[in-house]
């Protein structure tokens, strides 16, 4: 049996919102869906052919909605970070699998 640790520094809020990946190991953006959100990390879902693992540099881009995007000046946040977990727990269920990523 194993015992997990709760790592998460900050608290995480329950958001679902279309997230692209950009891989530059892979050279491509893979599309996935946010689950969760803090201020240190993001747990988004990817399609199960995603070509990453624990330690891959990626870069997220976050879509907004045309009213958020004027008043922000940008369509889209981007943020930077690394992958800290990948969990296929789902695989079979949906055929996704759940990435961590800490920002940077």
């Amino acid at each position: 049996m194993q015992t997990l640790t709760e790592q998460r520094k900050e608290s995480r809020s329950d958001v679902s919102w279309p997230v692209s990946v950009w891989i530059p190991e892979a050279n491509r953006f893979v599309i996935g869906r946010s689950c969760n959100v803090s201020k240190t990390g993001v747990f988004v879902t990817l399609p199960v052919t995603s070509p990453i693992r624990t330690g891959h540099q990626v870069e997220l881009n976050f879509p907004r909605t045309e009213v958020l995007a004027k008043e922000k000046g940008q369509f889209a946040r981007i943020k930077s970070g690394r992958i800290v977990r990948v969990d296929r727990k789902n695989l079979l269920q949906n055929a996704e699998i759940g990435v961590g990523i800490a920002f940077e």
